[in-house]
């Protein structure tokens, strides 16, 4: 079990030692109303360097947006580095979509169009973390990051540094509840947002975080799905299906080597 204090200012001091070492004034943290974005943002606030909040709006659910800046005038009651600002992006994705062709097939249009929600808001956190110094702060778990590539490549993917990337979900509830982050956050269902509804993460995956920590930690003991039946199988089947499919996500980038010979 995860010594959450503890672990709570070694996360704190490697934050610190790597933005002085990059010479950087602070950190970059996109706020979406969930538990991994207020706790990431949390711990950046307790180095004492700028973190600046960026509420990035694309057609949210109203529930997300009120989470979000519940959090916000919190964290800047708590701690005296914490800024915010809004970057209104519901006009540049409307352009976008008209800039692009369409197509026949829906579902694909859905899917391309929430990956670029990701990767737009990606454009402005560099956008402020170039104009303000600042380091890009992930907000990503480690099921998300390392077990089911649940994050979109180059979007919430894109970024300076991990602070929450060897966290199960799990472990950064239990992180919001030591850091007292918003109790609206910590019972919301956890979703990514980016299809302008209410579908949450579990509907998307089709299982739950817990169930997911549970397969993944199954698979490091090399299990195979025979090894389970009933609703252990089905989950260790859609872990071992979503880890497989986007491994290309949690992979560096293929380099074609060119033979010395051919040099």
């Amino acid at each position: 079990m995860l010594q959450v204090e503890k672990a709570n200012i070694h996360i704190v001091n490697w934050l610190k030692s790597y933005a002085e070492n990059a010479k950087v004034d602070g950190f970059v943290v996109g706020i979406s109303g969930g538990v991994d974005s207020a706790v990431t943002s949390t711990l950046c606030a307790q180095t004492g360097l700028t973190t600046l909040c960026v509420e990035m709006p694309i057609h949210q659910a109203p529930t997300h947006v009120s989470r979000g800046r519940e959090h916000i005038e919190q964290l800047k009651k708590r701690f005296a580095n914490v800024k915010h600002i809004e970057a209104d992006l519901n006009s540049v994705f409307e352009d976008f979509k008209k800039a692009v062709p369409n197509t026949t097939d829906v579902s694909k249009i859905h899917l391309a169009l929430a990956n670029t929600r990701a990767r737009l808001r990606m454009t402005t956190l560099y956008y402020f973390a170039g104009i303000y110094g600042l380091l890009v702060a992930g907000t990503g778990n480690k099921v998300e990051d390392f077990g089911v590539g649940f994050f979109t490549k180059y979007g919430d993917g894109g970024v300076d540094l991990s602070p929450i990337a060897d966290l199960m979900k799990s472990d950064v509830f239990a992180m919001g509840e030591f850091l007292k982050i918003p109790i609206s956050i910590l019972e919301a269902s956890p979703t990514d947002g980016l299809f302008g509804d209410d579908r949450t993460d579990e509907d998307q995956l089709g299982a739950s975080y817990d169930e997911l920590e549970w397969a993944m930690l199954e698979d490091e003991k090399r299990k195979n799905p025979e090894d389970f039946s009933g609703r252990k199988k089905i989950v260790f089947e859609i872990y071992k299906r979503l880890n497989a499919n986007n491994r290309h996500k949690m992979k560096e980038i293929p380099v074609c080597i060119i033979p010395e010979n051919l040099k």
